[in-house]
């Protein structure tokens, strides 16, 4: 079979934001000096870097390993955790390492000022993510989460209410719920909290998408970033197409000589999208 010679770039913005580089840096530290570390949860949202760690000796617990664990290092990672984490650490005299985001934080704080001063707060997030559940401890689980705007009108809404974001959501999205409500002739405390080092995205992606014939957007499918920004691209480029590795890599989808692009979401690995690269190259 000739070799298709494709022509392929990988996008320079794209991979691991500054709360993910801190989180994986702390581990690898701690890796490097005692052989082996828990970690509450997987690290970052993709698998196959998970697994790198883990053959370094990183040891991922769920919350109920974490109950059983006494006299103990763990780590917290960027998407943070809720206040009965740290409750617990203290009772189980655990050393908690933590790698929380500071834009999470920042976020936390803000959750709890709004729900000490009796405030209504309505979180657009997604169910059950690790971050979601971290915000959602700041108001002893009272907060509502909602995933898109159809969700959020099936709740009986106050006349007033106060409006956060997972940091990870989109921009325009945000201001579109508010919007819509403020229309419907509610009063909206609407917090911007998102990350901008992922919102800023949206624009660069579009940029790098539609210069090539032909876009690999690398990320793990548990990661939430990364569906929302494969969808970008996936808008600019119709020829976009999801990999989580290089197994997923179909040479059926490119003709010989086209330009192909590789980004990645913000829980993506530069390692990983090189892997993807290095493959392409070889089709």
């Amino acid at each position: 079979m000739p070799p298709l010679l494709l022509s392929v770039r990988i996008d320079p913005n794209s991979g691991f934001c500054f709360g993910v580089i801190y989180a994986i840096q702390m581990a690898e530290d701690l890796l490097d000096e005692q052989g082996y570390l828990y970690c509450l949860g997987d690290i970052v949202h993709n698998d196959e870097e998970v697994h790198r760690l883990q053959q370094r000796g990183l040891r991922i617990i769920c919350h109920e390993r974490l109950a059983e664990l006494r006299d103990e290092a763990v780590l917290i990672r960027a998407h943070g955790e809720p206040p009965s984490t740290y409750k617990l650490a203290l009772e189980n005299n655990l050393t908690l390492i933590d790698a929380s985001c500071p834009v999470v934080l920042k976020l936390q704080n803000r959750i709890k000022t709004s729900f000490d001063k009796r405030e209504q707060i309505f979180i657009y997030g997604k169910h059950g993510h690790a971050e979601v559940l971290g915000l959602l401890g700041q108001t002893g689980g009272k907060a509502v989460v909602f995933e898109n705007l159809a969700e959020l009108m099936t709740h009986e809404l106050p006349s007033a209410l106060t409006l956060y974001s997972q940091t990870t959501k989109s921009t325009a999205s945000f201001y579109n719920i508010k919007n819509e409500l403020e229309s419907r002739g509610y009063q909206v405390n609407a917090n911007d909290t998102i990350c901008r080092q992922v919102s800023n995205r949206d624009k660069d992606l579009r940029r790098f998408a539609a210069q090539f014939d032909q876009i690999a957007f690398v990320s793990g499918t548990k990661s939430s970033n990364g569906k929302v920004l494969y969808q970008v691209c996936k808008d600019t480029n119709p020829d976009t197409h999801f990999i989580s590795n290089v197994d997923d890599i179909d040479r059926a989808w490119f003709q010989p000589g086209q330009s192909v692009g590789i980004c990645g979401a913000t829980s993506t690995p530069m390692w990983l999208m090189e892997q993807v690269r290095e493959a392409l190259v070889g089709l």
